[in-house]
């Protein structure tokens, strides 16, 4: 009975790893793995026995080759041989008899007939070595792939290919896919009924006498609970405790784990409480407080996992598959045939036949697992779905690209928005009521306030005088940053001048956001390095990056740059100011900077030099600089000058020769040196000192932080200036993809540069458009007060248009899945469909990817899409049109949208690779006849005329044809296209 304990512990192993414990959630991949259930409950308690009997039919086949023909052979020769009694009658030899060959013979067919009769306990080795493998790298539901390395003193090992210097750590070779809190519906199923835990509130800062930093999962003060029909919705905020409410949870000591636990007993008791007032409500959720789970009442087990599941970490392995078969690999030959086993030669077979089942059981799960997470990795890589696309633009801009008639309308729709209005009161423009309150203002226009007609009016007539996205100054993005960069990547890939970001510094108290402590910085790598990665490919050749972090990380934020940017391109570590000291006590001095990596993609990359106000009196210096340089000499003052051996004079020919007019250059007579040549030269060229000096990594002349928009780390924009000016020049690409307050994109817009900035948290509402709005309309705050920034930016100068967008995310992806059953494939794939096949097949016409059928009307594509961080999902329309300009990577010169035979028609006019493109996008009508396609073929031509594209997309069936009337163009068909560059 010994193997049938080891398969049920193997069993058990098996149910927590397809998170059998989850069987009554009811969102995310959970629902995928619940739609299965009784599949994988049927695959785990019946099919594995199955294989592994299978298995060792299969592999006993040479220990058990003949072995009655082979025992009776030796049994007859011995008795033959050594006489009848040889052999007792209980079959063991004779002890005289063991030590000939022929005794020797009888006894090792003996024991491997005896072997195969006790088959059993090489099963349970088979199923206790896979437990041992498959447990080591299961944590929490997560794989955490460390290479095993069984040797002693030395448990792991890490991939490693002979650098001089390798950084590693326990996530490497994962995606993190949580930059934040996921306050999503938390939805679960008992008997009938349907319980909701819903997040409605969560808040930073709630009072004066808060009492606590951290942030706990508490019930909602004004209305926690909800009972109708069949459905209870519990209502949550997150939020820090008040000094009544850390006494009455008795939480004052403890970790933060321990502190929630005691909130959510506490929780769990109001709400048993609650239900026994009233029979009704008692009878209706009897299962939630009788039964339990993990020996705690069910509703008390999914409380806590639904404060886990929003404050853990969450991995997706960028090649399970792979990673498991290689350590299974490892595992059976350094464990299961290990020297030990090996050396026994009379159990060789058996210890053989052990492996060989060990392989193909552990390949079999090992496929189950990859299918599922490479399903999740699917869903993370492929490119987001723009929801919705919306425009800010002043009304100088409308006024310069439109005539006097448009601008004229504008107004009047302008005045009659109360919406539009209103915003501009609370942004501090002041009461509109009039065409006169107008007069000379740049205030900006949010296309969301209005209808559809009109945003796609004013985007077709300012397309009229000027190319669309040259007129664009800038994008912003809300969006997790990983999805956000990788969905724009096709079009912004190697466009990028000029990156900087500030991500949140690797603490654990008092975290910009939760990690897993356990794992805290492998997960805080691992999140950079992900992005980092991304961030790379989008920066141009000459292209620099900025990477800000604290004393938390910066030993491996150094490393990690080095890996992705190479070492040799490191340029300056820059010391910027905190913006408080962080005080250690006596164990070490006050923290006062942050560090500032800077690193290049190339080696030739746009730097100019910075200069900042010299702080001692002016003085004249020698006029030469450590190390040798080509070409050596200067003319200075119609002399030849070399400078000493070693040294390089410190200016070019052309700065000298400014500076002696100047007259900040002298000779110095009565200084002698020997020059490079050897020549003894009397007189040393000298320069004076200028009212500013050269800038290096030494930035704690300024504020590294500032305070100006309630934001807790809002940087600097002097601090910015510096960054943007050295490494790019106006019209140039700026970025930030951890947003923040929006310091990055507001100094780029006031320094005329070209902006994107991605942000994924509700201050992008909050914080960074009103500032972005209020940089248009014109901000006299933060650099606006320079000298040589007043001379680009103010008052008259001022105003703008930019582009923002809202993108699909992970966990909208998983709420848009629907599985269809697919019997063909079932057939096809037998016995291999639901551990290699089954999502695949059975989500290929799910929306979350692309529904071709939908396409047919490309401006009603719906998907459920969270549009905040709380609450559940809704169904929302889709930019189709958007998202596969992203796709394609398109420069969008005009946009068109047009009714035709009481049809929708948007045309987009762009350029790709030198080639004009043209996009048509209609609704089409299964019934269409063969007039429809006619009139549509010349609507389509005759809008076409005057751009002449030489490819065109369209989307559903059509009848047209590259010959157009005078030029030719290609013809494409979008759907497939579109599916394709989904998952490139």
């Amino acid at each position: 009975m010994g193997f049938k304990n080891e398969l049920e512990k193997f069993q058990n192993l098996m149910k927590d790893l397809f998170q059998f414990e989850a069987s009554d959630l009811d969102f995310g991949i959970y629902r995928i793995l619940n739609y299965k259930r009784e599949q994988i409950r049927d695959f785990i308690e019946n099919r594995l026995k199955d294989i592994v009997e299978s298995s060792f039919e299969k592999h006993k086949g040479a220990l058990a080759e003949n072995i009655d023909e082979r025992f009776n052979r030796a049994k007859e020769n011995v008795e033959k041989t050594l006489g009848k009694n040889a052999i007792l009658p209980t079959g063991d030899l004779n002890e005289s008899f063991k030590e000939t060959p022929l005794g020797q013979e009888y006894l090792e067919v003996k024991e491997q007939k005896e072997m195969i009769e006790k088959i059993d306990e090489i099963k349970g080795q088979v199923y206790n070595d896979l437990y041992t493998f498959f447990s080591r790298y299961y944590e929490d539901g997560d794989f955490i792939p460390k290479y095993r390395y069984s040797i002693k003193g030395h448990k792991y090992a890490i991939p490693y290919n002979g650098e001089e210097v390798k950084l590693y750590w326990a996530t490497a070779e994962q995606y993190y896919i949580k930059t934040g809190l996921l306050f999503r519906d938390y939805t679960f199923k008992s008997d009938n009924l349907k319980v909701i835990f819903r997040v409605v509130e969560a808040k930073d800062e709630i009072a004066s006498n808060k009492a606590t930093k951290e942030r706990f999962f508490v019930l909602d003060d004004e209305n926690y609970l909800e009972i109708k029909d069949n459905e209870i919705i519990v209502r949550f905020q997150y939020r820090e405790l008040l000094d009544k409410e850390v006494k009455d949870y008795d939480v004052e000591g403890g970790s933060n784990t321990a502190k929630q636990e005691k909130i959510n007993n506490k929780i769990f008791e109001t709400l048993k409480a609650d239900f026994g007032k009233e029979e009704k409500k008692l009878n209706l959720v009897k299962s939630l407080i009788l039964e339990s789970k993990n020996d705690k009442p069910l509703l008390l087990y999914h409380i806590n996992r639904f404060t886990a599941k929003n404050t853990r970490d969450y991995f997706i392995h960028k090649n399970l598959k792979r990673f498991l078969s290689e350590q299974l690999d490892y595992f059976i030959k350094a464990e299961v045939l290990n020297y030990e086993t090996l050396s026994q030669e009379k159990y060789l077979d058996k210890h053989i036949t052990r492996a060989k089942t060990v392989k193909d059981i552990g390949e079999k799960v090992i496929e189950f697992l990859s299918q599922i997470e490479d399903f999740q990795k699917r869903l993370w890589e492929k490119k987001k779905f723009v929801v919705r696309t919306d425009y800010v633009i002043t009304l100088d801009r409308i006024k310069k690209w439109t005539d006097d008639g448009f601008y004229e309308w504008v107004l009047d729709r302008v005045l009659d928005n109360s919406k539009q209005l209103e915003e501009w009161e609370e942004l501090g423009f002041g009461s509109i009521r009039s065409k006169d309150d107008l007069k000379d203002k740049r205030l900006p226009i949010d296309t969301r306030y209005f209808d559809e007609e009109f945003k796609f009016r004013l985007l077709e007539k300012i397309s009229e005088s000027v190319d669309l996205e040259d007129a664009l100054d800038g994008l912003l993005i809300k969006s997790e940053n990983w999805q956000g960069l990788n969905t724009i990547l096709n079009k912004y890939g190697n466009r990028v001048q000029t990156i900087y970001i500030d991500p949140p510094f690797n603490k654990e108290q008092d975290a910009d956001y939760l990690y897993n402590v356990k794992y805290k910085d492998a997960t805080w790598i691992s999140m950079l390095e992900n992005r980092l990665s991304l961030a790379r490919e989008l920066l141009n050749e000459k292209g620099s990056i900025f990477v800000r972090c604290d004393y938390n990380g910066n030993m491996y934020v150094r490393l990690l740059m080095n890996e992705i940017f190479g070492k040799e391109i490191f340029r300056n570590e820059i010391v910027v100011n905190r913006t408080k000291k962080i005080f250690t006590g006596v164990k070490g001095y006050n923290v006062a900077t942050d560090s500032l990596f800077f690193f290049t993609k190339k080696e030739d990359f746009k730097f100019y030099a910075q200069y900042k106000q010299r702080e001692q009196e002016q003085k004249w210096l020698n006029m030469h600089s450590p190390g040798e340089r080509r070409p050596p000499e200067r003319i200075i003052f119609g002399k030849v000058f070399y400078p000493p051996k070693g040294r390089h004079w410190t200016f070019t020919q052309e700065t000298i020769d400014k500076m002696i007019k100047e007259g900040r250059i002298r000779i110095k007579e009565d200084v002698e040196y020997i020059d490079l040549m050897g020549n003894k030269v009397k007189g040393m060229p000298q320069y004076l000192t200028g009212e500013e000096e050269l800038l290096d990594s030494n930035w704690t002349d300024i504020p590294g932080y500032s305070f100006g928009w309630d934001f807790q780390t809002e940087n600097s924009e002097i601090l910015l200036k510096r960054v943007i000016e050295s490494t790019s020049n106006e019209n140039d690409l700026v970025m930030d993809f951890f947003l923040g307050s929006g310091t990055t994109t507001a100094v780029a817009h006031k320094l005329r540069r070209k902006w994107i900035g991605i942000e994924m948290g509700e201050h992008f509402w909050t914080v960074i458009m009103p500032r972005m709005k209020k940089v248009l309309a014109y901000d006299k705050s933060g650099i606006s007060k320079e000298k040589d920034v007043k001379e680009k930016y103010n008052e008259k100068t001022a105003g703008g248009f930019f582009k923002y967008q809202i993108l699909e995310q992970y966990e909208d992806a998983l709420d848009n899945i629907e599985l269809q059953e697919n019997q063909s494939a079932q057939k096809l794939f037998k016995d291999d469909y639901l551990i290699k096949y089954f999502l695949d097949y059975e989500t290929r016409e799910s929306p979350y990817l692309l529904n071709f059928q939908h396409l047919k009307n490309p401006f009603n594509y719906k998907l459920k899409i969270n549009l905040s961080e709380l609450g559940e999902p809704q169904e929302t329309n889709i930019d189709i049109p958007e998202t596969f300009n992203y796709l394609l990577g398109i420069k969008i010169k005009k946009i068109k949208k047009v009714q035709n035979e009481g049809k929708t028609y948007l045309f987009i006019i762009g350029e790709k690779d030198s080639k004009d493109y043209a996009i048509v996008w209609r609704e089409h009508a299964d019934n269409w006849n063969e007039e429809d396609y006619k009139k549509d073929k010349e609507f389509i031509k005759q809008q076409l005329k005057s751009y002449k594209p030489q490819v065109v997309y369209v989307n559903c069936s059509s009848i047209l044809t590259p010959n157009f009337d005078d030029y030719k163009a290609e013809i494409r068909y979008i759907e497939p296209e579109f599916k394709a560059l989904m998952e490139s």
